[in-house]
């Protein structure tokens, strides 16, 4: 088996790991293991969309790309990779940028969530013609 490349955190760049939270998929792959106590295996992602589950080889892609941007640690056991983010590492180098990041992802979830959200009778009365 190919060993797994983990950059070191000096090798960590902003345009590596904005190019890497760009995609959406990678966005909701990151933020659900930045919220897990513990580390996760990559199937546990299959369902990460809501349309359809992804193919276990895209999935795998999403996580070789997060784990090159240096946003995740990916540890063999057995024939599974169980990931885990690399917060910590993160914000001694950026700062909180990673969690602004994250953070602001969030807002916006739910901000599309109430746009989308099917009005009552009582909200359209009360919105401006």
């Amino acid at each position: 088996m190919r060993k797994l490349h983990h950059p070191r955190p000096d090798e960590i760049t902003v345009e590596g790991i904005l190019y890497a939270l760009a995609d959406p998929v990678r966005m909701q792959i990151f933020t659900r293991l930045a919220a897990s106590e513990c580390a996760q295996n990559c199937s546990q992602f299959l369902n990460v969309l809501e349309q359809a589950p992804l193919a276990k080889s895209t999935l795998s892609q999403h996580f070789r790309i997060l784990r090159e941007a240096g946003l995740i640690r990916s540890e063999r056991r057995g024939v599974e990779l169980i990931n885990s983010t690399r917060c910590a590492e993160l914000a001694e180098r950026f700062g909180p940028m990673v969690q602004s990041i994250i953070s602001a992802y969030e807002r916006q979830k739910i901000e599309a969530a109430a746009e989308s959200a099917p009005r009552t009778a009582i909200d359209k009365d009360a919105a401006p013609v």
